[in-house]
């Protein structure tokens, strides 16, 4: 398999720690979305995925009879990687923390995703609107949304005790939203999720900075 993504994106990001969890192996094909145009846009990867967007995994041969096999849409990939791959599993056995798991990370996939999107941020901005307010009242309202459902929920994860799609969705988020100076006090479950999944060794493998395509400090 290959995924092609960007080092930073949140979307990459949770396809990595499922990938690092279920320790299937792959390669990765870096994505540049602030290159000259966007690697995005360009032609070898609108065939990839006609929305211009990552990730996209890339499927082994025989996987898929159709040609080209790529799969689009982080949560679609987390779906087919728990179908194909189901131990360790990502996903509660019964049908309630399922759906639980899959709420809360649709919190995040449709709303809050779509609201900080590269191609939505950088539209907004030519329009004159303030984008760095813009995001934290959208990501701000969205994670508190996501404290609220998960207090109750929560074990040691955000669906019991067990890692679900909603964990790996929720910790890139966090990331990006401390990029952006957002508040996170006022959601003590979320953090100490977070604390949790930090100390898994998937998570350590996923991080932006230990990608290939991530920045490098320059040689002293």
């Amino acid at each position: 398999m290959i995924l092609h993504g960007y080092w930073r994106s949140t979307a990459t990001w949770r396809v990595r720690i499922a990938l690092a969890y279920k320790g299937v192996e792959h390669t990765v094909h870096p994505i540049d979305l602030n290159a000259e145009g966007g690697d995005q846009h360009r032609p070898e990867h609108r065939r990839r995925n006609p929305m211009a967007q990552v990730p996209v995994l890339e499927l082994e041969a025989g996987d898929d009879p159709g040609a080209p096999a790529f799969l689009g849409q982080s949560l679609a990939i987390l779906e087919y990687l728990e179908d194909r791959f189901p131990s360790p599993p990502l996903l509660p056995g019964d049908p309630l923390g399922r759906a639980r798991a899959r709420q809360l990370a649709e919190i995040v996939n449709s709303g809050i995703q779509p609201l900080q999107n590269t191609g939505v941020v950088r539209h907004l901005e030519s329009l004159g609107v303030e984008s760095a307010a813009w995001i934290r009242r959208h990501v701000g309202r969205g994670l508190a949304a996501f404290e609220e459902v998960a207090a109750p929920i929560a074990g040691r994860f955000s669906v019991g005790d067990q890692l679900s799609f909603a964990d790996l969705v929720l910790i890139p988020e966090l990331a990006f939203a401390r990029r952006f100076g957002i508040d996170l006090g006022g959601a003590p479950t979320l953090l100490r999720i977070e604390a949790a999944c930090l100390a898994l060794p998937c998570f350590a493998a996923a991080d932006p900075l230990r990608q290939p395509d991530a920045p490098r400090e320059p040689a002293g």
